[in-house]
């Protein structure tokens, strides 16, 4: 470990492969998050790129993300510029709570920060490899899909969780996914066991032991696009209850995940967290929620059913997206999943409203009856809940106002749920 001098108040700290940095307790959810975003944040971004031997032009914050006891995770968008006086966009991650080994870490002695520039990322070793086009070419090679120069782009970055790169090359437009290690291989088992299955979910065409998936490229719009453009064909509410009947028993062994039902209290704190004068609104919703609603069998469940999951050709499912967490649990999970993301998008996309909730409200009616029509209500309210942080989250420039209009939106849900309960 080798300490870099930044000025009177901050270290900066450079993590060995070897090195092991213990779990610093958070001393508030809240004072984390405004670290992350206030001007303290220019100042570690800053210490990162110094000592990339880069000048930090400007930096933006881009997602903030709370995770359950393992602290605050950010993202920024920056410009920096280099020793040639070229200058670049670069993405760069920073973390409390949890600190990763192998980091950059700031310590002003009350507070510790890691931060990393994309594609080095701590929990996911196979990223730069990824986002490396030698590297793909080598591995594509190596899986026996074809030989020759491939073009990357990233299509989504989630730090310590997962990232998509889309590599068009010899074989045509791939997906190379980049994991934890220890959760690649089960993936893989999980795709081929679902197209075995008829699940139209893609192809995995191979994986390797630094956790990088090579996944088929499936045809179709997403299903949020489709409403987006106006086309009237999509997939009815009953034809997603068959799809998810297709998902293989197998996936319904072993412990179940934990719902959006048992999580509700965690996102009430964290809607706590960012709009103070309204964490009793949202304990005493997560509270009724908790309190008053059913559970379903266990069954195969996708576990983050939306309208973004679902690639559409007119009428047809033709494809189903990101099954990590696909597994046994409830079906209100899945059903109210659905449910809960398109009544938020009415929310937040008002130019396409009418249509989002005509079509939530066709598979309202097709789910409610294969489910509890209360308990299913309930299911959407706790979703809604897990959405509310959303606008806050990309850091949208008019969150707070959104958010309050979300909060409300989860007590309809509440109030429908009860209703449907007790019409009385």
């Amino acid at each position: 470990m080798r300490t870099l001098s930044f000025d009177s108040h901050l270290s900066l700290t450079l993590h060995a492969d070897n090195g092991v940095m213990d779990t610093v307790e958070p001393r508030d959810i809240a004072d984390q998050v405004a670290m992350l975003l206030g001007p303290d944040s220019s100042n570690f971004l800053r210490a990162a790129v110094d000592a990339a031997g880069g000048q930090l032009i400007s930096s933006r914050p881009r997602q903030i993300y709370q995770q359950p006891r393992a602290g605050v995770i950010a993202s920024y968008d920056a410009k920096v510029c280099w020793g040639n006086n070229a200058a670049t966009a670069e993405t760069f991650a920073a973390c409390t709570g949890d600190i990763p080994e192998d980091t950059l870490v700031v310590d002003d002695g009350a507070d510790r920060v890691a931060v990393w520039r994309f594609p080095n990322d701590p929990d996911l070793p196979g990223l730069p490899s990824a986002f490396n086009e030698g590297s793909v070419e080598r591995l594509l090679s190596e899986l026996d899909l074809g030989s020759g120069a491939v073009r990357l782009a990233v299509r989504a970055y989630r730090p310590r969780r997962r990232a998509v790169v889309e590599a068009i090359g010899p074989s045509g437009r791939l997906f190379v996914k980049a994991v934890r290690p220890r959760r690649v291989e089960a993936l893989h088992a999980r795709h081929r066991l679902c197209v075995a299955n008829e699940v139209p979910v893609p192809h995995s065409l191979g994986w390797n032991a630094k956790g990088l998936l090579v996944l088929q490229a499936l045809p179709g719009a997403t299903l949020r696009e489709a409403i987006r453009s106006g086309k009237r064909a999509v997939p009815s509410g009953e034809s997603i209850i068959g799809l998810l009947d297709r998902l293989p028993s197998e996936l319904a062994a072993g412990p179940s995940r934990a719902s959006w039902l048992e999580r509700v209290h965690h996102y009430a704190a964290i809607v706590g967290s960012i709009m103070p004068t309204d964490a009793e609104r949202a304990r005493r919703i997560a509270d009724a929620i908790r309190e008053e609603a059913g559970v379903g069998p266990t069954v195969a469940v996708h576990g983050d059913l939306y309208e973004s999951q679902l690639l559409v050709n007119g009428s047809n499912v033709s494809g189903l997206l990101d099954i990590d967490g696909a597994g046994p649990g409830d079906r209100l999970d899945d059903l109210g999943c659905m449910l809960g993301h398109l009544s938020v998008l009415a929310e937040v996309d008002r130019k396409h409203a009418g249509a989002i909730k005509a079509l939530g409200a066709d598979y309202l009616a097709s789910f409610e009856k294969t489910v509890d029509p209360a308990d299913l209500r309930y299911r959407t309210a706790a979703v809604v809940m897990s959405l509310v942080a959303g606008p806050h989250r990309v850091q949208d420039p008019r969150w707070p106002e959104t958010t309050l209009r979300l909060i409300g939106l989860a007590d309809q849900w509440l109030a429908a749920a009860r209703k449907v309960r007790s019409p009385s």
